[in-house]
């Protein structure tokens, strides 16, 4: 009887959970179609066609503008995950190995990026940029160095997370083997943090594609346009599913990068378990 009833919940959880996915994904799956709607109409569904992509002078292909927000977020987002990444991870090293009541503090003070809302964090930046680092170029490199101040916070979180699970006995070993820091931190620990870089690389990624608020505060125009300003801006007005059909090649671009470090993170567990094992045999 206890094992039924315990079925019957885990059941009822699967069916909850089923349920909340569909409700997610269904809107995106009838965006995704209607880009491929051979006519004008974004309401209804209409015989498959790649005009939108790339047949016609308002397409993804042949249209400047969409070109160049879909340009600027992969090149934004690419450069803040360039940034963000090996900047949090130094962070997290050095967070974990302060000792004092200071970096207590400094460690609460990482946290406030991530509860703070986002519309605050936005006109935050768009006032220092304009009344104290009046210096800074606007559009681009304001809008990078705003992606990076928000997303590093993420990979500190993350890679300290991994850190506290791996603990300071490997260095510890190494150092005593006669390794330097830096060969102990090179060849022991950032090998250990593969899956917590991986996955600090895909957060930021994800963030910095998705961020309208920030991007839109900081940005000087057209020519600074990222894809969800642009998606913003032209969904109201937009007559045609030119702009269903970029939000598509943005959700293709995320989904190679999700499989992308999905297979890094196979092979790179692959790569651990080989060399555990070629470590044994060789003790043996």
């Amino acid at each position: 009887m206890r094992h039924r009833s315990s079925k019957r919940r885990f059941g009822l959880l699967a069916v909850i959970t089923w349920l909340y996915v569909l409700w997610s994904l269904v809107p995106v799956l009838i965006a995704v179609r209607i880009s491929f709607n051979s006519g004008k109409s974004r309401s209804a569904f209409q015989s498959l066609s790649m005009r939108w992509f790339t047949g016609d002078p308002a397409s993804v292909w042949r249209s400047e503008e969409l070109q160049t927000a879909l340009v600027n977020t992969l090149k934004l987002a690419g450069l803040t995950m360039l940034i963000a990444t090996p900047l949090g991870i130094a962070m997290a090293i050095g967070l974990q190995r302060w000792r004092g009541r200071v970096s207590r503090g400094a460690n609460n003070l990482m946290l406030l990026p991530l509860v703070t809302p986002e519309i605050v964090v936005g006109v935050s930046l768009f006032l220092i940029f304009t009344q104290v680092y009046t210096s800074v170029p606007r559009g681009f490199t304001t809008q990078l160095l705003g992606h990076v101040t928000f997303t590093m916070s993420y990979v500190v979180i993350i890679v300290r997370g991994r850190l506290l699970s791996i603990g300071p006995h490997f260095e510890e070993a190494a150092r005593d083997l006669g390794a330097t820091r830096i060969q102990a931190l090179r060849m022991v620990l950032l090998p250990q943090l593969g899956p917590a870089i991986f996955a600090s690389l895909m957060v930021v990624f994800a963030t910095s594609v998705d961020d309208f608020v920030i991007s839109s505060f900081l940005s000087t125009g057209a020519s600074s346009e990222t894809v969800p300003i642009k998606i913003y801006s032209s969904a109201r007005a937009a007559a045609t599913p030119n702009v269903n059909a970029l939000a598509t090649v943005m959700l293709i671009i995320t989904l190679f990068a999700v499989g992308l470090a999905w297979l890094a993170m196979r092979l790179f567990r692959k790569g651990g378990v080989d060399g555990d094992a070629s470590l044994t045999s060789m003790s043996i």
